[in-house]
């Protein structure tokens, strides 16, 4: 049975984890698959009174189909803003404006950038990965201490790894399971 210290040695380690997997979530999230999804403008920042300031907070993103991004500014002064911050962070996008709303048309991917979305999907599912791996080492180094300074049995000590085992290995197949949708997603035309 877990002592009270093993299990918030645990439970810490588990909250990482789950910190690593939602960041990988939503970064993916923000990958460009050749059809229309709003959160693809949450990292693109615009200039809103000299602050640098995602899309999302300054204007509504919508998807009216599933080949066109409609970004409608709360303040018309800002058109020109997003749409130089969106040719800046070199989407694929040509933004089009008609004066109020902000229309950009995803074109579809080309192999090439299909064959790199994945390779990067990949690599950010390797980082959530070690993040996940130094969560499980300092949780067991932190179990080797309360065993050795804290009294606490080697039995609950050997036991708090193996728990901590279990939870990494299911974190590291979340993360593997959410990479390979992802590069399903990106591979489907």
């Amino acid at each position: 049975m877990l002592t009270d210290r093993a299990k918030e040695i645990l439970n810490a380690a588990e909250q990482k984890m789950q910190e690593a997997v939602s960041f990988l979530e939503e970064d993916l999230k923000t990958y460009r698959v050749g059809k229309a999804n709003p959160s693809i403008f949450n990292n693109v920042m615009v200039n809103y009174y000299g602050n640098p300031t995602p899309i999302p907070q300054v204007s509504s993103v919508s998807s009216p189909d599933a080949k066109t991004l409609a970004i409608q500014p709360w303040e018309r002064s800002l058109i020109p803003a997003i749409e130089k911050a969106i040719l800046d962070a070199n989407l694929g996008f040509t933004p089009q404006n008609n004066g109020e709303i902000i229309r950009c048309v995803v074109p579809a991917l080309t192999e090439d950038r299909r064959k790199e979305l994945v390779k990067k999907a990949k690599a950010a599912g390797e980082q959530a990965k070690v993040v996940v791996r130094n969560s499980r080492r300092d949780a067991m180094d932190l179990l080797k201490k309360a065993q050795k300074n804290e009294g606490m049995s080697e039995d609950t000590e050997k036991e708090g790894e193996i728990e901590v085992q279990k939870v990494t290995d299911k974190f590291v197949k979340n993360v593997d399971e959410i990479v390979a949708a992802k590069e399903k997603e990106i591979l489907t035309v």
